[in-house]
């Protein structure tokens, strides 16, 4: 295939002669989703091609990084992740009533009009981060699909329909179907069993870029490089909780991500405007206090920025995320009812001290791009050796779940690892 070479943003790209178009589908839930996406879409845009987001997210979260008229939207939601009261609170059978009400009752009518929008833009591959029914369509239409995660909602969903009840069952099982029309999942780190995926290949870290250096955000702020900065980070979901100047020791400043425009903060908490570029206070931060999520793990590895979490109910997504930021020395659990009374300094005074040490890659979405493009014009990607065997693990792992009880701690990376042991495999 001919090959040719062009220089944008300072970036070399090598991109192939024929104009490709993209049709990525983005989960509805939080902005996690979409600002991973933003990277893998950059590189897309910069090779050369169309590509169409279809996304409920606000414009800003992918225009504050690429500014192109390559880059389209569609204003379509087809999942609705996990229903949440406010950021730590998810409501499991909520969830499963509204993804039911938007992908599984409609189902004809949503299969017919993507499958008619997609061939109307004609479209070369189908991404998805990660709605399910997507993948369907684009078999349905003909045209090959590819997901780009960490989870799948089959997984999340498991855990729900033990509070919900078995007559969901039917809905995990359609996610799984859906998925299986894919050609494979491009696997982020700190991945969670995906057994619905016919094969995988791994990539680095999917994190954004950084526009402006530690200085220049602290300048821009007004804030001295002596003093310590706290990034109160909830994936734009502060629920309202009161924050109150005590909260932080002398000597230091919290930037509040997604506070109301009526919200009262004390003087020393700043509040951040909807739009801001978050990855550039993450790198001028001295640490991050939110909750787990992929969005804010990536950045606060690659970044080496400490992060104090606070833990999430029903969603299996976060022990992995967190067993990978222990791993790299750059995590610190702090008690609900500690963020939410206030006694912050203790949690603080210990991540300052912390060394984060991820020194591995940061290039997957440069790298996600590359592979999208050989998919969508035909080329067989390798995937993993071992995919009947990682298969099999991921089938293990889920199976597992109807045996987990309220009160026991046991984290789903020690029943992957039982799993491995006992059947004397490796991932």
């Amino acid at each position: 295939m001919q090959m040719e070479q062009s220089i944008a943003h300072g970036v070399e790209v090598i991109a192939p002669k024929r104009h490709l178009v993209f049709a990525y589908y983005v989960s509805g839930h939080g902005f996690g989703h979409a600002t991973r996406v933003v990277e893998v879409v950059r590189h897309l845009i910069l090779a050369g091609h169309d590509v169409h987001m279809v996304t409920g997210a606000p414009d800003f979260v992918f225009t504050s990084e690429i500014q192109s008229p390559r880059l389209l939207f569609r204003k379509v939601v087809l999942d609705c992740g996990a229903v949440q009261a406010d950021a730590l609170t998810v409501d499991p059978i909520a969830s499963l009533e509204k993804y039911s009400q938007m992908s599984v009752l409609p189902r004809a009518s949503v299969l017919a009009t993507e499958i008619q929008w997609l061939n109307s833009i004609k479209a070369d591959l189908v991404i998805s981060d990660v709605v399910p029914i997507a993948c369907r369509a684009a078999a349905d239409a003909g045209i090959r699909s590819v997901c780009v995660t960490n989870f799948s909602w089959d997984f999340i969903y498991a855990e729900y329909v033990m509070v919900a009840g078995s007559h969901y069952r039917s809905v995990l099982q359609q996610i799984a179907e859906d998925y299986s029309h894919s050609e494979f999942v491009i696997r982020l780190p700190g991945y969670s069993p995906m057994p619905a995926f016919r094969g995988v290949i791994d990539v680095p870290l999917v994190v954004r870029r950084l526009h402006k250096s530690r200085e220049e955000v602290r300048k821009d702020l007004g804030v001295p490089d002596d003093v310590k900065l706290v990034i109160f980070n909830f994936g734009g979901q502060p629920a309202g909780w009161k924050l109150k100047e005590e909260y932080l020791p002398a000597g230091w400043l919290c930037l509040v991500c997604g506070a109301s425009d009526n919200q009262e903060l004390p003087p020393n908490f700043i509040k951040l405007a909807k739009d801001v570029y978050t990855p550039d206070l993450i790198a001028a931060s001295d640490c991050m206090l939110g909750k787990i999520g992929y969005g804010t793990v990536s950045e606060a590895m690659a970044y080496k920025l400490p992060f104090i979490f606070i833990r999430r109910d029903y969603f299996n997504e976060e022990p992995y995320l967190r067993e990978m930021l222990e791993n790299y020395q750059g995590g610190v659990e702090m008690a609900r009812r500690d963020m939410l009374s206030g006694c912050w300094i203790p949690y603080l005074e210990r991540a300052v001290n912390l060394k984060p040490c991820y020194e591995g890659g940061t290039n997957g979405g440069e790298l996600a791009a590359h592979i999208l493009q050989d998919t969508a014009v035909g080329k067989n990607c390798v995937l993993d050796k071992q995919t009947k065997v990682r298969r099999l693990l991921d089938v293990m792992v889920p199976g597992c779940q109807p045996q987990k009880v309220p009160g026991n701690d046991i984290l789903v990376p020690d029943w992957h690892t039982l799993a491995e042991n006992k059947l004397g495999l490796h991932n």
